[in-house]
């Protein structure tokens, strides 16, 4: 089978590093000569070129493409492709891309791996990366069941851990647990940064650990992801922000009031709810 890869950044190479061993013949796209050529020389890919066309011959294709970019390269690689020709995609929203993509082409799955760095482009990716990682594909009643299997197939070789559900449900779900953190994560560096005291800011910085590095991760990630996510999943990360002002407004009000009682019970609710997140 031949798999084709648009864009070879950190989720991009990061398939192709792993398919390609499973004997797949995999060939990349990319929009840069040099990213193209790096591709082939680490074996990466099989062969790679920065036109579209060049996935004719593809069974299969990942579009790994920034999400504003999805809905115009499906729409520049259709003249190309084989009636047979599944897509999909590696977006992380879903709503905006799904029903606009299969109405144009019905061999479309939708799909989230859900797994990444911090870091970006080709040198980023590796080896393994969505071993024991959720990934979600978002069929709607239109998709034809093999397209769907397909799909599926490649992604369980990777080691992940398949969900299924609709475009909506996972927008609104992936709103709380990759959307939300990306913000508060943003905001809590902003927040430290805003600290007036240079000395003090200054010993924040040497004494950050484990702790801060946990927390603020995620928020010193691709500034283009987030802004992404804030645009094309806008009404859910809105609805989750509003929801975390009214719990930050909750313990500010009970600090103040020095209420340590009611501290208490929600950080013991908080201790109790967080492996439900992580198992």
């Amino acid at each position: 089978m031949k798999i084709g890869i648009v864009g070879l950044g950190l989720i991009g190479g990061s398939l192709a590093l792993d398919l390609r061993p499973k004997g797949y013949r995999i060939l990349g796209v990319s929009r840069k000569e040099e990213t193209c050529r790096a591709a082939i020389a680490r074996g990466i890919v099989d062969d790679a070129s920065t036109n579209l066309s060049f996935l004719a011959t593809a069974d299969v294709i990942f579009i790994c493409s920034p999400i504003s970019l999805i809905v115009p390269i499906v729409k520049e690689l259709i003249p190309h492709l084989s009636a047979e020709a599944i897509l999909t995609d590696v977006g992380s929203v879903k709503t905006p891309i799904v029903p606009e993509v299969s109405e144009i082409w019905p061999n479309f799955v939708g799909g989230h791996p859900m797994a990444g760095t911090a870091e970006s482009g080709l040198d980023a990716a590796i080896s393994n990366l969505f071993v024991g990682r959720p990934y979600v594909l978002t069929p709607v009643e239109t998709t034809p069941t093999e397209a769907v299997k397909t799909v599926e197939e490649i992604a369980r070789s990777l080691g992940c851990q398949i969900y299924f559900c609709t475009p909506e449900d996972h927008d609104s779900a992936v709103a709380w647990i990759s959307h939300l953190p990306v913000m508060i994560s943003a905001g809590l560096i902003t927040a430290c940064m805003n600290e007036t005291d240079g000395a003090v800011l200054k010993l924040a910085q040497n004494l950050a650990s484990s702790g801060f590095k946990d927390t603020s991760r995620v928020g010193g990630g691709n500034p283009e992801l987030g802004v992404m996510m804030a645009r094309y999943n806008r009404g859910e990360l809105l609805r989750s922000l509003q929801q975390y002002r009214h719990t930050i407004d909750k313990l500010i009000a009970d600090i103040e009031r020095e209420d340590w009682e009611a501290l208490e019970q929600q950080l013991k609710h908080t201790q109790q709810a967080r492996p439900q997140f992580l198992e």
